[in-house]
């Protein structure tokens, strides 16, 4: 659980929520400033856009897989279908059931009420809804164990691969800090701990460092679990 051990799950990183605990002390706390007090000492505090951004290098990794799965069969090696069903299926569960759940419920709709990038917002939600059909359809032609259609799968993954990585960019850089902007200091902390109880619910209290070694077993069954060769050569 190395992320865990470094820092909280979710939280508020300033001091807001710690000033709101003591203007509110002398009647009942708010849930921000028991929160405050629960971690107290525990070091950097995560933030909502901050754990998404966590998140997104989970997606990342698994978009490397596609890639290199995708190019092999195009070179006419062979691929465990197996291992693109498991880079599906946690596509499915993390990343599309949880991670965008989380980006269609808070993040997308406050940009568009507040008239800020409504258009990119729609953009991204349009892309997820595409995205679920791509990780369907990798799900259907994997599923028994073999690769059911192998002309159609590197297809799907590489437009997969292709869509996600400026969709991730654009709500790095642009999306989450608008959303970081709009939230009041108080909503943000709460928003934290709902984010963490929701992946509590589905995956358990490690369940991110879970989600990090299913992900890296396949990177190493592949052959590319080595950061090292991934090193532009000089020259």
């Amino acid at each position: 659980m190395e992320r865990d051990k470094r820092f909280h799950r979710r939280g508020f990183i300033t001091m807001a929520a710690a000033g709101a605990g003591a203007i509110l002390n002398r009647g009942s706390k708010s849930s921000v400033s028991l929160a405050a007090e629960r971690r107290q000492g525990e070091g950097h505090e995560v933030t909502p856009a901050e754990d998404l951004m966590f998140e997104h290098g989970i997606i990342e990794r698994l978009l490397l897989i596609y890639d290199e799965a995708a190019r092999r069969i195009d070179d006419g090696r062979q691929v465990p279908a197996k291992l693109i069903f498991d880079a599906a299926s946690i596509t499915r569960s993390f990343a599309e059931d949880y991670h965008e759940k989380l980006e269609e419920q808070f993040v997308f709709p406050r940009l568009e009420k507040a008239g800020q990038h409504a258009d990119l917002a729609r953009t991204l939600q349009a892309q997820h809804a595409v995205g679920r059909e791509v990780t369907t359809a990798l799900l259907d032609m994997t599923k028994a164990g073999t690769l059911a259609q192998p002309q159609r799968a590197p297809q799907a993954m590489r437009s997969f691969y292709r869509m996600y990585i400026p969709h991730i960019s654009r709500e790095n850089s642009v999306a989450f800090r608008a959303f970081h902007d709009l939230i009041p200091a108080q909503e943000y902390a709460e928003l934290g701990e709902q984010f963490e109880a929701k992946e509590h619910a589905l995956f358990g209290e490690d369940g991110f460092s879970k989600t990090v070694d299913r992900v890296a077993a396949i990177e190493k069954e592949l052959g590319i679990h080595d950061l090292a060769q991934f090193t532009a050569k000089k020259g």
